[in-house]
């Protein structure tokens, strides 16, 4: 079996073939770096220690949000962010969503975060004395009050407890001014089958194989939290969780990301183990996962 072919038999086995036609794509292949050159939080870990997300960045994979960049762009849209705005974003993590916010020229833009190899990747795109990273945790940033217009933060209030949502919340509505918007993008339960068993066995799953707590909400229960903290949410759109299927790694990556991704899969053993085994765990609850993103108001 030739080079290629063989590369197609083993791309065709990690990803549904009816979905994903990767002959044309891999006449690329050699067009491209198979090593990740950047260094990615959590790069000290091994690999069987070190949390999903930063496995899948130290693979090449460069979109970690549930909703993927559709998602993210429709809060950036919803959010509306002009020149007259002072942002805070919590955990930019690669800092994808940052560049989207900074394209918007906002008054100033200032990231929160607390793992160092993010802080340092996030800011390469930070140009401006206006523009700046802390290091901080998103329920302690450290900042003024009332210091913002805009706040959000993606993917990170489904891996905190109940009190740490709550307290992450109340420092968004801390910061921002009265009628600021804050944003979140993140894990939601959807399906009327769910009871309190469920939910314990699909949190308790998806937190075995990503290796960090992972506690997602229901919509009501995203939205009770947000109208207990002080916020109305005016916002509410929804995505499949689909984050390891080809359809949404060829939208989020682009033909030459996603096979960059998969070769980098397929040459490391333990990440592929650990990548089939969490989109394993992804495909047995998609009746009961998805994604939320929602705009909510500081009363």
């Amino acid at each position: 079996m030739s080079h290629i072919a063989l590369l197609q038999a083993r791309l065709c086995s990690v990803f549904d073939s009816k979905q994903f036609n990767c002959e044309p794509a891999l006449r690329k292949e050699n067009e491209m770096s198979n090593v990740l050159t950047m260094t990615t939080p959590g790069a000290s870990l091994s690999q069987q220690k070190m949390p999903g997300h930063w496995v899948l960045a130290r693979l090449g994979k460069r979109v970690l949000r549930p909703g993927g960049m559709e998602l993210t762009r429709r809060m950036m849209a919803a959010l509306t962010i002009v020149s007259a705005d002072d942002v805070v974003e919590f955990a930019p993590g690669l800092g994808l969503t940052a560049q989207l916010a900074l394209k918007r020229h906002p008054a100033s833009y200032t990231a929160v975060e607390r793992d160092s190899a993010a802080a340092a990747i996030v800011s390469t795109y930070l140009k401006e004395p206006t523009q700046k990273c802390v290091t901080g945790s998103a329920d302690q940033t450290g900042l003024p009050g009332e210091v913002a217009t805009v706040v959000y933060g993606e993917a990170m209030l489904t891996m905190q407890t109940s009190e740490m949502k709550r307290r992450i919340v109340r420092e968004a509505r801390r910061l921002l001014k009265r009628g600021g918007r804050y944003a979140i993008h993140e894990m939601c339960l959807v399906g009327d089958d769910l009871d309190d068993r469920s939910k314990k066995e699909l949190s308790l799953a998806l937190s075995h194989v990503i290796h960090v707590g992972v506690r997602p909400l229901s919509v009501s229960e995203w939205c009770s939290l947000m109208e207990a903290e002080g916020f109305e949410v005016e916002v509410e759109a929804r995505a499949p969780m689909h984050l390891l299927e080809p359809s949404r790694l060829l939208s989020d990556e682009g033909v030459k990301g996603t096979l960059r991704f998969v070769w980098n899969v397929m040459r490391n053993r333990e990440s592929r183990e650990r990548i089939l085994m969490m989109r394993k765990v992804f495909r047995r609850y998609q009746s009961n996962l998805a994604a939320v993103m929602m705009i909510c108001v500081k009363r």
